[in-house]
């Protein structure tokens, strides 16, 4: 069944966890990770840090991702799902010793909870540390000049130790816009002075601070699927009740709504859930361990129904829908807001080839470096092919609606430039 709240419009969701909505302009900012450098503020991420001998077996009982091997300072993004294999929450991890490690994310909660009800010789305490991530062209030599240390031998997903401004932190080799990145991690009560020095230093090397309204572009273009922006957690059902109750609890409230928008319909609310396979995270799970969800994903690895695309919507379709605002013998289209919509539904559009419904839509966003409106798609593997047309509707049930062409087309839609080699940059 679904919640009757489901569609409500939240209230307050655009809050101040990027900063502001803009800091130049929204285009600016969106070009910035391609043409110079970034800097975005993810310090409302929550933080969790576990120890002991049961650490490890913890995070594999709860994790899709093989630990096989795991060395101290790599990081890996985990993903946890429930036992249908639908997705939970995700996150990185990182191990900062034998047996000592820290966890990004709201999958915090969901792993502390099952660590609590479980038989597992580990210790965990929630942390707060700051979290900037600096991506772009210019980026490895604005950290390199900022810290005075060389991070061209910090491999992808692995941390080097630096300073900067005089706090020690993890400059972990990431980044979420497809272009080569560093997330700084460190205490936060030392983040303002640390993030003054990155933007003093960074006017050399066209630093840009992002903003809310642009910190999304790049998961658009990069495909990183986010949670309740792509998919709702996995959380709903009967069996996570006790679960569900304490992570709204703990949770702020912009993090604990889960509202949906868009022409897609379904009587239950697991129809909105999203497995690994269908998010593009297929080839993380790994068979080599027991895990929550591993009968359903054994299944669907062998036999994907879908799978991640991207679809490129018509120019002249979408332009028609804003046209729709100046017409004044009938209703207007649905609005689209630039670049995205800012809060907080989860819009999943029905994608249909002739009658048949092939797919959801997600993630629509406006992306000024290619010109184009864009959208992630979870599509039936038979249609899923690069190139072929497909059709899109928009608009919420029971309003108006328009039919807007689109083509099938990779994900990522950007080239990922993440693990270039740094010894040539």
């Amino acid at each position: 069944m679904l919640p009757p709240d489901l569609r409500k419009i939240p209230e307050g969701y655009f809050t101040s966890r990027w900063g502001m909505p803009e800091y130049t302009d929204w285009i600016d900012e969106s070009m910035s990770w391609k043409e110079t450098c970034s800097i975005g503020d993810w310090s409302f991420l929550w933080e969790r840090r576990f120890k002991g001998p049961d650490a490890l077996k913890l995070f594999s009982d709860t994790s899709i991702n093989s630990f096989a091997k795991f060395d101290v300072l790599q990081s890996k993004h985990v993903t946890h799902t429930n036992q249908d294999g639908k997705v939970i929450a995700e996150g990185i991890l990182t191990r900062l010793s034998d047996d000592e490690y820290m966890l990004f994310g709201r999958g915090t909660f969901w792993v502390d909870h099952v660590r609590r009800n479980g038989n597992y010789d580990v210790a965990s305490e929630a942390d707060d540390w700051f979290n900037f991530q600096v991506a772009g062209p210019t980026a490895l030599a604005l950290l390199e000049k900022a810290s005075g240390a060389n991070l061209r031998d910090i491999k992808f997903m692995r941390s080097g130790e630096i300073e900067i401004a005089g706090c020690r932190m993890l400059a972990l080799r990431q980044g979420m816009s497809g272009e080569i990145g560093f997330e700084l991690q460190g205490p936060i009560a030392k983040a303002p002075q640390v993030y003054k020095h990155l933007i003093s230093v960074g006017q050399e090397f066209g630093l840009k601070k992002l903003g809310g309204r642009a910190a999304f572009i790049n998961h658009l273009e990069a495909c990183f699927p986010t949670i309740v922006t792509d998919y709702l957690p996995g959380i709903f059902g009967p069996e996570m009740a006790g679960y569900l109750a304490e992570f709204r609890a703990a949770m702020p409230a912009f993090a604990s709504t889960f509202n949906v928008a868009g022409s897609f319909e379904a009587d239950d609310i697991s129809a909105w859930y999203r497995s690994p396979v269908e998010l593009g995270w297929g080839k993380n799970i790994k068979f080599d361990h027991d895990f929550i969800g591993r009968k359903a994903l054994e299944e669907e690895v062998a036999h994907p129904r879908r799978v991640m695309r991207t679809l490129v919507w018509d120019g002249d379709d979408v332009a028609d829908v804003y046209a729709s605002l100046f017409r004044k013998d009938q209703k207007p289209y649905h609005f689209m807001e630039m670049p995205r919509d800012q809060r907080g539904f989860m819009y999943a559009d029905k994608v249909l080839l002739g009658d048949r419904e092939v797919g959801v839509a997600t993630s629509r966003g406006y992306s000024y470096y290619f010109k184009e409106m864009l959208s992630l798609c979870v599509i039936d593997v038979a249609h899923a092919e690069i190139g072929a047309d497909v059709e899109v509707i928009w608009g919420n049930p029971g309003d108006r609606q328009k039919v807007i062409r689109a083509k099938v087309a990779p994900a990522p839609y950007k080239q990922d430039n993440r693990r270039a080699d740094l010894s040539k940059v």
